[in-house]
């Protein structure tokens, strides 16, 4: 288990890195359209759309990695309130739920997709592809925040203590 789980955690840092670039990229993007409309008033037409796309893209990028790392949005003064068992138990108890949320996702992004892809639907602004390109991505996510879930029951369940990142606010 510990073997699947280092290469998920190198593939998380993988699209940590992709979504470093994109981020890099969008940067470039804002920088060049706004030098050449004051420089030129020709600007990239596009480059508003392709950011909203890449601030999607980054999010969904980097959700996995960030719940591995323990990094993800979560409200733990409840836990660090709550004795250790009782914290342990909650914590198990959300890994649960976060797998079975994720697993729910996972088949509502393939159907959203599949059906985006079988009406032949199109996202129509400045740049026309087909819908269903921005809606691949969303399974795929969800599947592997699935799978890092299990990854953080086992975890829990070796450890027997609340994870570190449930005491951020003491």
């Amino acid at each position: 288990m510990q073997r699947i789980s280092g290469a998920f955690g190198r593939l998380y840092d993988f699209q940590a890195v992709v979504a470093a670039l994109t981020l890099l990229g969008m940067v470039i993007i804002v920088t060049a359209d706004i030098v050449l409309r004051n420089a030129t008033n020709f600007g990239f037409v596009w480059g508003n759309e392709v950011t909203e796309y890449a601030l999607y893209l980054i999010t969904l990028l980097t959700a996995p990695w960030l719940l591995r790392r323990g990094q993800h949005i979560r409200v733990d003064l409840l836990l660090t309130t709550l004795p250790r068992t009782a914290a342990w138990l909650v914590e198990a108890v959300g890994d649960i739920l976060g797998f079975a949320v994720c697993v729910m996702m996972v088949r509502l992004g393939w159907l959203m997709t599949f059906e985006a892809w079988r009406l032949g639907s199109i996202t129509i602004k400045n740049l026309v592809f087909p819908e269903w390109w921005l809606l691949a991505p969303v399974p795929v996510t969800f599947l592997l925040l699935a799978i890092e879930f299990i990854f953080r029951f086992h975890r829990l369940m070796q450890s027997r203590e609340r994870r570190e990142e449930a005491t951020s606010v003491a």
